[in-house]
């Protein structure tokens, strides 16, 4: 083992796998919070660097419609405004907030599916990733804007379960 001022970033990040950020007492427990909360911190920094990015870009030209993946209706933090015109914290921490739940959400219920069937089956195969993918998905479509409608429901939950089972398979390729 190296000794910690030694250590470089490239040996941190590549530690990072091999150790959990909670110890809860089960391997289940330990596995579905370690996911939540590292993909909460990328879902919260997705969420800021997506509203600085649309920030900068109406600084610049002051319309952004046509960089607009929603095709101009903009629906997140950077239309909320506060009382005296300025950009709100409050909203910005809101939906940081909310973007980082359903990216923890969605990582957490997949990963502890995923451990779950394994163990109970025996074996991880392209069926469990794809199980655990529509459920995901599903969950992600429940915490949304549109909440638990049908359509965006069985939506979510076969893209989750295709994307999920279509990386396992390809896993063992590459």
């Amino acid at each position: 083992m190296s000794r910690l001022d030694t250590r470089t970033l490239k040996d941190e990040l590549t530690s990072m796998d091999r150790r959990c950020l909670l110890d809860l007492g089960h391997p289940l427990l330990n596995r579905v919070a370690d996911t939540f909360i590292r993909a909460a911190g990328v879902g919260a920094a997705r969420a800021v660097s997506r509203e600085a990015y649309f920030v900068t870009v109406e600084g610049l030209s002051g319309d952004s419609s046509g960089l607009d993946p929603d095709g101009g209706k903009r629906n997140h933090f950077s239309s909320i405004r506060g009382d005296d015109g300025q950009r709100s914290l409050d909203a910005v921490v809101k939906t940081a907030g909310k973007e980082a739940f359903q990216w923890g959400l969605a990582a957490g219920v997949y990963s502890g599916l995923t451990y779950g069937l394994r163990e109970a089956r025996g074996c991880h195969d392209w069926k469990n990733s794809a199980i655990a993918g529509a459920i995901a998905g599903a969950a992600v479509a429940l915490t949304g804007d549109a909440g638990g409608h049908s359509d965006k429901l069985v939506h979510f939950a076969i893209t989750g379960a295709a994307l999920s089972s279509a990386a396992s398979l390809l896993s063992g390729i590459f």
